[in-house]
């Protein structure tokens, strides 16, 4: 199937007003410089003169790029539903060779327009952003992985001399174990002391606690020893007869005698 040849039919005063949207607006279709060979006139689009990009009729068998001709219909001058989108025109299309995406970066990779997409996603020369945390560079997929053996932003990694410590790539540099060990040694034994010191305070805040307690419980035994005697001394008071009551008692005894 052949898409007419809208490049040499004259636009009608609508399409004339398209073409002067599309220029000032991004094109809709493929630039013209993607292609290998010049494409056939009958794949380029009268409003924005690239190779159609997912091609529509309309009824007047016209043929649009899709987004070039939405753009149109948001003026009202054509109905969405009288849209035909022309798939075996697009399947035609799909068959032209292309060059890379990253041509002018040194890939001379051409494949058919439908496989550009797939051959971008392995191109080594497609653009990559550095996967390293703060690391902005952007570089070619095939330089990505020495990038990254290099890259100031780098995976940190443990000092391969065996000291332990975790270092970046720029502090590999000037990494220096003797002087890592001395400084990590200092540290410990900085935050021993400080440790030993506030277990010796705890300690005697301990003592001083348990002093105070010991003396508290001598004062409390002492105050019931008191109390106990004092009790004692009152149960015995309490039973012993008094000197009156006794007299009293031998003066009854005696008058019965005497009667």
């Amino acid at each position: 199937m052949s898409a007419p040849c809208c490049c040499e039919i004259q636009a009608p005063e609508p399409w004339a007003a398209m073409e002067q949207l599309s220029s000032q607006t991004m094109s809709g279709g493929y630039d013209l410089n993607l292609f290998t060979t010049p494409p056939d006139c009958n794949f380029l689009c009268s409003v924005c003169h690239g190779v159609l990009k997912r091609p529509v009729r309309l009824p007047c068998s016209h043929i649009f790029c899709q987004k070039c001709i939405l753009r149109w219909l948001a003026r009202k001058e054509v109905k969405r539903r009288k849209m035909v989108h022309v798939n075996q025109l697009r399947k035609t299309i799909g068959r032209l060779e292309v060059k890379c995406k990253n041509a002018e970066a040194g890939c001379l990779v051409t494949c058919p327009l439908a496989h550009r997409k797939g051959h971008q996603d392995t191109c080594p020369f497609e653009l990559q952003a550095c996967p390293n945390e703060g690391c902005n560079a952007r570089v070619p997929r095939g330089s990505l992985a020495e990038h990254r053996q290099h890259c100031q932003r780098g995976a940190r990694q443990r000092c391969p001399l065996g000291c332990g410590a975790i270092l970046g790539p720029a502090e590999r540099a000037r990494h220096n174990c003797y002087r890592e060990l001395r400084e990590a040694w200092g540290e410990r034994q900085a935050r021993s002391r400080g440790l030993l010191r506030s277990l010796l305070r705890r300690v005697r805040r301990v003592h001083r606690t348990t002093d105070l307690l010991r003396r508290q419980l001598a004062q409390l035994g002492n105050f019931l020893d008191e109390d106990d005697a004092v009790l004692l001394r009152a149960g015995q008071e309490a039973e012993a007869p008094s000197d009156s009551s006794v007299v009293a008692g031998a003066w009854g005894a005696h008058s019965q005698d005497v009667l």
